[in-house]
């Protein structure tokens, strides 16, 4: 006879909220050492951020491993939460062999016209 054991649904809670504060600790430690290192600015459009608005600037990890957190900031890099966003969609876009535009490498038409071919002629005129 089979008997499967429920879990113990408090231990899974403390386990889960455990994880997440370990989490948060993390993140706000390498968040904290980012701000002091690098300029309040993204690194991607160029937005400046100020006391009031800086929730908005994130840390972005280069390697995408955010367990690797050298204390230099060789894996930062600060991006406002748009540009942060996009960085993701283009890194899960490029390992499904999408485009920025969401169409596929290979389904992608190539162009064989040249619409200025007879633009010379026309400004000689």
């Amino acid at each position: 006879m089979n008997v499967r054991k429920t879990p113990d649904q408090a231990k899974l809670d403390r386990v889960v909220s455990e994880a997440r504060r370990n989490r948060e600790l993390r993140e706000q430690d390498y968040r904290a050492q980012a701000l002091k290192l690098y300029p309040w600015i993204c690194g991607r459009c160029s937005r400046e951020f100020t006391r009031e608005n800086l929730r908005e600037l994130t840390v972005h990890h280069r390697n995408h491993d955010h367990d690797f957190n050298p204390t230099d900031g060789t894996n930062w890099e600060l991006l406002c939460v748009y540009c942060h966003e996009q960085e993701h969609v283009r890194l899960v876009e490029a390992a499904q062999g999408m485009n920025s535009v969401g169409s596929r490498q290979a389904d992608r038409a190539v162009a064989t016209s040249n619409p200025f071919a007879g633009l010379a002629d026309l400004l000689k005129r």
